[in-house]
């Protein structure tokens, strides 16, 4: 992941790149929920996890999950909560990880980052705390 050309985060193994989004409903009670969640799913090779595997992870701060595409043909992202909310929840999640032992990389809160992976499978899972 690159933010204006500067590598801010990568792995070259196998491991989870988790977009993750906040909304209004948020708070610190969703956060070991999501990280465990994210640590321990089983979807790895042979059925391990992130913690089994000790498999790196990017956390990405990502408001367009709540993007609200109901009327019209603009998104609506008033879903997603405010910068000043989400930040420190975004970043709560990754240090939860780190404290269950995983290697962390983040994006850049805010930033325009280019995010380039490759899905194993492909697989894309929807977590919800």
């Amino acid at each position: 992941m690159t933010v204006n050309g500067e590598v801010v985060a990568e792995f070259t193994r196998q491991g989870l790149v988790a977009l993750v989004g906040v909304t209004h409903d948020d708070g610190p009670d969703q956060i070991e929920t999501i990280a465990r969640k994210i640590a321990e799913l089983r979807i790895l090779d042979d059925e391990k996890s992130a913690s089994d595997v000790d498999a790196p992870v990017i956390v990405v701060s990502q408001f367009t999950l709540y993007a609200d595409v109901k009327k019209g043909r603009r998104p609506s992202w008033n879903g997603a909560a405010p910068g000043p909310v989400a930040e420190p929840l975004v970043e709560a999640v990754a240090e939860a990880l780190r404290e269950r032992g995983l290697t962390v990389g983040t994006g850049v809160f805010g930033a325009m980052m280019d995010v380039t992976l490759v899905n194993d499978g492909p697989v894309t899972i929807l977590l919800e705390a």
